[in-house]
């Protein structure tokens, strides 16, 4: 029987998690397995990983094989970079405390370096946060003044509509008048005209 170890996927659409995973090759990738070991859970930032360590080493000492996944997951986690230890161990290359010690160097800067990593990255989230408040205040600014050159130019506007009609209702006065007085001339002539013409007889 050919044994995987390898991520069963759990959670919601979009919103996944997985559990690490020990069985047959043949099964459903969801399906039915021998044993768990973890979980993996990539929405956080660094990626939440929780890996039994000692039962990962047992089952690739038994020759379970990791998927690409898994692989890095567990050499994320040291258990490769053990397994390689402990080769070196059954071999005689290395004592046992030789192994240890460094598997201990090898963990210090994996921490310092995931210590780091996180420091960055909430870095980065600030930033990206203070950027984000920055664009909101001057998209408001820019939306205050575009409305309060709209509404100069609204009132420019109607002034210059008022001062038009205005124009225009006294040029029609002055017309009127005008055309009273023509009028009242125009009326007044006939009159003079007739009695000049009646006082000789």
């Amino acid at each position: 029987m050919a044994v995987k170890i390898r991520l069963s996927r759990k959670g919601t659409k979009k919103r996944p998690y997985y559990h690490i995973v020990i069985a047959d090759s043949r099964s459903a990738r969801d399906g039915k397995y021998i044993e768990q070991i973890g979980h993996y859970n990539p929405t956080h930032v660094p990626a939440d990983i929780d890996v039994n360590s000692e039962k990962a080493l047992a089952w690739l000492a038994k020759g379970a094989q990791p998927t690409d996944t898994v692989r890095k997951i567990l050499s994320y986690k040291g258990v490769m970079f053990k397994k390689h230890l402990m080769r070196g161990v059954t071999k005689g290359a290395l004592t046992q405390d030789q192994a240890d010690s460094k598997f201990q160097e090898w963990w210090v800067k994996h921490e310092e370096s995931l210590t780091t990593h996180k420091e960055k990255h909430k870095k980065s989230q600030k930033d990206h946060l203070k950027e984000k408040e920055e664009a909101e205040v001057k998209k408001r600014a820019d939306k205050e003044e575009a409305m309060a050159k709209q509404r100069e130019e609204g009132l420019k506007a109607a002034e210059e509509a008022a001062k038009k009609e205005a124009d225009e209702a006294a040029a029609a006065a002055s017309e009127t008048t005008a055309s009273e007085t023509t009028a009242s001339t125009e009326t007044a002539e006939p009159t003079e005209t007739t009695e000049s013409t009646e006082t000789p007889q």
